[in-house]
């Protein structure tokens, strides 16, 4: 029986992008199945955005190659392809349905069909109300939910995404996550950059972790999750005894409980000695690693504190 081959929206091998002399971009590899919800994490200056720009064919690649949607010159593909910017741009005088229709017909779609989907694109992120009022009187996160919309109202076959998160509340990105995952189902690819590891974690499927230009990572969550072994939490009545000697190496103390890692010969041997040795246990948990503890055994601590820092200053 054959395996199946699994068909690529986006396929990019050695990219590389010097500005200045200084290369933002070093050897990028990136695959992009079709279907995917795919997150490219990293921090601020890591090349998320020089890479995106790559791929979509808004710049060239000094070294490298890549195919968009089957194309090697990746602007042929433009149509099929809906794109939301960092820097966001809306025409503040311009009502909602006008401008996710104007937004459609840069992409080919007819304005008179572009204003119908509007209506209807409107109606399902609970902004009906909102379709004949202009830009300028809707919050940040109503707006940029409008210029989301805009992105998606062609039914392109693959999205974009930089940073889509940035500067929202949490109400505006669980609306945000949502509209993400309908357009994943309906069976379009899509590709966001973040430097929020949260919705990594929640919203993709496969990642690439970029920092100083380079993916340090590219697989599932899963996979990177996996390189970590689950921690495991015990509480025990009693402080002492002969069961100590059979907590691993690495068991410390930590807010009155031992923490190590799971062994590689499993919970079982070790829960017999704990049990034998009447240690009285009160608290025994298994922990999975999650993408923030992958994140920093793959990319390093100093990237991470990046990423947090990112997050809290931005607007």
């Amino acid at each position: 029986m054959r395996a199946e081959v699994t068909r690529l929206a986006i396929e990019a091998r050695g990219l590389v992008k010097s500005f200045g002399g200084r290369r933002a971009v070093d050897g990028i590899d990136i695959a992009v199945p079709e279907g995917a919800i795919y997150g490219v994490l990293g921090p601020n200056g890591a090349g998320k955005t020089t890479t995106l720009r790559m791929l979509l064919g808004i710049i060239d690649p000094d070294e490298g190659h890549r195919t968009l949607l089957g194309e090697a010159q990746p602007l042929r593909a433009a149509p099929r392809v809906g794109y939301l910017p960092e820097e966001r741009g809306l025409y503040p005088s311009m009502p909602c349905q006008e401008a996710i229709a104007f937004m459609g017909a840069l992409r080919g779609l007819p304005l008179k069909e572009g204003r119908r989907r509007a209506t209807t694109l409107l109606g399902e992120a609970g902004l009906g109300e909102w379709a004949g009022k202009p830009i300028r009187s809707l919050s940040k996160g109503m707006a940029q939910t409008v210029q989301l919309l805009g992105t998606i109202v062609h039914q392109p076959r693959l999205i974009v995404l930089d940073e889509p998160f940035s500067g929202l509340d949490a109400l505006n990105q669980g609306r945000l996550e949502g509209l993400i995952r309908a357009q994943a189902e309906g069976g379009a690819t899509v590709l966001f950059s973040t430097h929020v590891i949260a919705h990594a974690e929640r919203l993709c499927e496969r990642i690439a972790i970029i920092a100083g230009g380079r993916v340090r990572f590219e697989g599932s969550v899963a996979d990177a999750r996996g390189r970590l072994r689950p921690q495991v939490r015990l509480g025990t009545r009693s402080e002492d005894g002969p069961w100590r000697a059979a907590l691993p190496a690495d068991a410390h103390r930590e807010g009155g409980l031992w923490l190590f890692e799971l062994p590689e010969t499993g919970i079982e041997p070790l829960l017999h000695a704990l049990i034998e040795g009447h240690a009285g246990i009160e608290t025994l948990a298994i922990e999975r690693p999650g993408l923030h503890d992958a994140f920093v055994a793959i990319a390093g601590q100093a990237a991470a504190d990046t990423m947090r820092e990112d997050e809290e200053v931005r607007p």
